[in-house]
């Protein structure tokens, strides 16, 4: 399944949410007045878009509909698609030049951290790099036993301690093992616990201390998970994590299992934090690149043929 189709499908409950309701207020209008643009903003609120953002994507396109004369439903449709897509471009990329690179990965129970490691070291792997990930989240009960069944899937080497061990040993030695195996790519699961800021702060200055002490010349990343059905809760979650760690990047899970896909041009319009993998399936390879246009025309648009195949395969199979 292709980048786009895999994208149209993990966003089609948003999509028949969100960009439904704007067709329904679309449909039929014979001018673009006030009266529609009250309603776009408080159905991209409801998208859980957040105030600030949907207020930001009302103006603009209140502006380049005067500017360009837009009258058409579809005119109006391709500029909030427009406007969504330059919105979220930008900081998207992974920041990983230099050969060891660090990947940092830290978020609450639940979100979906465990998974996102074992797809991203498989997407990695998969691309040719050499992978080897630390267990450094060794306060949580079975977290080292996820990590490991994951790491065998994606078919890459874990470096663990016992439950309860130092993180930071466990990332000296994690790095030590890249270093020797001359991996590309270490990733390191941190812990998340936000009950107690103090702690974590802690904790992961250590860890930066290890990682400046071992490798202080290498790229780093620190990506925080997010569950995308937990809609603005995940947009304050972000926020309390950006206060403590030197947040880089977000991987936003659950995309297909939820109709609050709006919430990553909250992230990164309310917060300036740009979502870098998107999750739209349980699948090992469901873990996706973020790309700011695909995600605008899953938002809005939809192959018809690519959606009547599927159902089509779909039909097949139950036969």
């Amino acid at each position: 399944m292709g980048l786009f189709k895999k994208i149209n499908k993990g966003l089609k409950k948003t999509r028949d949410s969100m960009a439904g309701a704007i067709d329904l207020v679309l449909r039929g209008r014979t001018e673009i007045d006030d009266d529609f643009f009250d309603e776009l903003e408080e159905i991209l609120i409801m998208g859980d878009v957040g105030v600030y953002t949907a207020s930001d994507i009302t103006e603009k396109l209140r502006e380049r509909v005067s500017k360009d004369n837009l009258r058409t439903p579809e005119a109006v449709r391709g500029a909030i698609k427009e406007i969504v897509a330059e919105m979220l471009e930008g900081e998207q990329e992974m920041d990983m030049v230099t050969v060891p690179s660090i990947i940092l990965v830290i978020g609450v129970n639940g979100v979906g951290k465990t998974t996102s490691i074992g797809k991203m070291a498989a997407m990695y792997k998969a691309q040719g790099k050499k992978v080897i990930v630390g267990a450094a989240d060794t306060f949580r009960a079975a977290a080292i036993e996820q990590l490991e069944i994951w790491t065998d899937r994606a078919g890459v080497e874990m470096i663990k301690h016992k439950e309860g061990a130092d993180p930071a040993a466990v990332v000296f030695d994690t790095i030590t093992a890249g270093k020797a195996r001359d991996a590309d790519i270490i990733m390191i699961d941190t812990a998340g616990r936000l009950h107690n800021k103090k702690n974590l702060m802690e904790e992961l200055s250590k860890i930066y201390r290890v990682i400046d002490r071992e490798l202080p010349y290498s790229d780093r990343e620190v990506l925080l998970v997010l569950d995308a059905t937990t809609g603005q809760n995940a947009v304050n979650q972000a926020r309390e994590f950006k206060s403590v760690a030197e947040i880089t990047g977000i991987i936003l899970t659950k995309l297909d299992g939820t109709a609050r896909g709006g919430v990553v041009l909250a992230i990164k319009n309310d917060l300036n934090v740009p979502v870098k993998f998107i999750g739209v399936g349980e699948k090992i390879d469901d873990l996706q690149f973020f790309d700011p246009a695909a995600f605008a025309h899953g938002l809005f648009d939809v192959d018809l043929s690519e959606d009547e195949e599927e159902n089509k395969d779909e039909a097949q199979s139950n036969e």
